[in-house]
């Protein structure tokens, strides 16, 4: 990878829709040499995936949470990560270090739809400890890897 992908890839960051010819104007290439350098870096895995960023409230979601998770045996881990992938309001799972097992981000409609979510969880073989921290206000969230 180089500069110019490095253009490319920040201008996407910015806007998942730019066209080609946007691109190209940024990268100073050729429409065809950026759907080339494009291509490449679908294919080695380096751009996953084309998306939109979604205004949760605006979608009645109007509460997001933190819920980190101890088990009591490392074997529970692949069950667990089977039971993460199968519900939606579950948005982000991060194996960590430290004093709990998992982390999540959760965002959901209301305090009662956590709740629900909540004793889901609890039920999860080998869980021995939760601890639910509500997000109030969010100060940064950015999905940009490259600095703007």
């Amino acid at each position: 990878m180089d500069a110019i992908d490095r253009k490319i890839l920040h201008k996407l960051q910015e806007n998942a829709r730019a066209t080609l010819s946007d691109l190209s104007g940024e990268a100073a290439l050729s429409i065809p040499a950026v759907s080339e350098r494009l291509k490449k870096l679908e294919a080695s895995g380096v751009i996953r995936q084309y998306t939109a960023i979604l205004d949760p409230a605006m979608l009645n979601k109007h509460l997001m949470a933190l819920i980190f998770l101890r088990f009591d045996s490392p074997k529970h881990g692949d069950r667990f990560e089977a039971f993460v992938r199968k519900e939606p309001e579950i948005k982000e799972c991060y194996y960590i270090t430290g004093d709990f097992d998992y982390s999540l981000k959760i965002i959901t409609e209301n305090t009662s739809t956590l709740e629900k979510l909540l004793t889901r969880i609890k039920d999860v073989p080998g869980v021995v400890k939760t601890q639910t921290i509500v997000i109030l206000s969010t100060i940064t969230d950015s999905p940009s890897i490259f600095p703007e």
